[in-house]
């Protein structure tokens, strides 16, 4: 059967999408949240989604309802986006959406506003096939992803009932530049501490460095206990909690193509971790532990003979089911006692994430694998877990329904960096993808 031609969609889309991009909604920065808001609504609205606006922490929650059929899906993205920081490094204006050599420039064309709306002008396409939409869709749509989302979780557990669904297609996901749809079906958890040391009221003479301990030697003997050379973390019970993998994730992780290379290509990486036969097994199950800063004492140019009075250290964990972010926090700050560092403080930061992972065998992760292949004329690549984190668990424990991952992200899009962009190849598929979708789950 040949597919509907979709053309007018696509473009619309893409007008929808500039439209979006103009309103600056950084949520970091607390700029334009309301009026990005307000306009997502009106586009849900004209497609006949009723829409209740809740007030968040940060901006306000948009929950929207539509349609009638067997399948409910629930969708999730978010309007928020990264600061445009450094702007002098973008080479168009990044709250102007730009087309050049067939990728559209702009923060947010990828991150998450054009998943977004190639998602709605799929349904917007279906819609008009069909004569009206075949399926119940639910969307709920934050504005606070980009600072952690601190309201989401309350705001799920609170309105279990209203969101219950069949399956949950989640905000992002990617295309390889052969043409490959790149699948999650999980994500891992986050916490983010600092380690903060102080051994006097002030910087001492460096002399000094004979008899009074220095906060930077500690932190790094500190920081040093916690991992092995291959990455292993070290801290007694660290490892007590993880949910073996299923079979399905072994054999998914097994048919994964490749070993890193696009990855050490694109950054020019001089190190790994692990063998390269162990980088997709490392990326989807392995929970880690990583250095984000170390800051303290003189920084600047030339040396300066000091001894510091304080230091501090930023580290993120990464973790994976059934590991609980809570015992991980007292895991460490047991390990650190032990090791003689009492002194050192732990200060946890943002909010944390539990690590989610979906079943590889539901049938609708298997029909959003089946679509994509469909749509793309490419073999899907599924990942059971995304490496990065977001809030995914609480979907999974309040509304009780498999996630699936796909979207039209691509290596070199720079997402959170100047220049964010998606390819207008990408885009097109996305709607497609959106179509497909709804439709394979509103006919069973």
């Amino acid at each position: 059967m040949t597919p509907p031609d979709l053309t007018a969609h696509i473009e619309r889309g893409l007008r929808d999408l500039a439209d979006l991009v103009a309103i600056p909604s950084v949520s970091a920065q607390g700029r334009h949240l309301p009026d990005a808001a307000r306009a997502v609504q009106t586009l849900l609205e004209a497609e006949g989604f009723t829409v209740r606006q809740y007030p968040g922490q940060v901006a306000p929650i948009l929950l929207a309802e539509a349609g009638e059929g067997p399948f409910t899906l629930l969708i999730y993205n978010h309007y928020d986006v990264q600061p445009e920081d450094p702007a002098e490094l973008w080479d168009t204006p990044p709250f102007t959406l730009t087309e050049r050599d067939g990728r559209l420039y702009g923060r947010g064309a990828s991150d998450d506003k054009g998943e977004l709306v190639s998602r709605l002008a799929g349904l917007r396409a279906l819609r008009e096939q069909r004569g009206g939409l075949p399926l119940k869709v639910k969307w709920l749509i934050e504005g606070e992803e980009e600072v952690g989302s601190p309201s989401l979780e309350a705001f799920i557990e609170a309105h279990a009932a209203e969101l219950k669904a069949d399956g949950v297609w989640w905000e992002f996901g990617s295309i390889t530049p052969e043409g490959r749809p790149v699948l999650y079906a999980g994500l891992k958890g986050i916490i983010c501490v600092e380690l903060r040391c102080r051994v006097a009221a002030s910087d001492l003479h460096s002399s000094n460095g004979a008899v009074v301990d220095n906060p930077l030697w500690r932190l790094a003997a500190a920081v040093a206990s916690l991992r092995g050379p291959d990455g292993t973390v070290l801290i007694p019970g660290f490892h007590d909690d993880v949910r073996p993998p299923s079979q399905a994730d072994l054999d998914a992780i097994a048919a994964l193509p490749g070993t890193g290379e696009a990855l050490r290509d694109t950054y020019d990486v001089t190190r790994t971790l692990g063998e390269r036969s162990e980088y997709h097994t490392r990326l989807n199950l392995k929970p880690v532990v990583n250095v984000n800063g170390f800051h303290g004492g003189y920084e600047g140019q030339g040396s300066k003979t000091v001894l510091p009075a304080e230091g501090m250290v930023k580290l993120d964990f990464r973790l994976v089911p059934d590991q609980h972010p809570d015992r991980i926090v007292d895991l460490l700050r047991a390990h650190l006692d032990t090791q003689g560092f009492s002194d050192i403080e732990i200060v946890e930061l943002e909010s944390h994430q539990h690590p989610a992972r979906s079943d590889l065998n539901h049938p609708f992760v298997k029909t959003a694998v089946q679509v994509a292949r469909d749509v793309h004329g490419h073999e899907p690549i599924l990942n059971p877990s995304s490496g990065g984190s977001g809030p995914m668990h609480p979907f999974m424990q309040h509304v009780g329904a498999p996630i699936i991952a796909l979207g039209i992200g691509n290596i070199g899009g720079r997402v959170h960096a100047p220049n964010e962009n998606i390819l207008r190849r990408d885009f097109k598929n996305g709607v497609r993808y959106a179509a497909a979708l709804l439709a394979a789950l509103a006919d069973g």
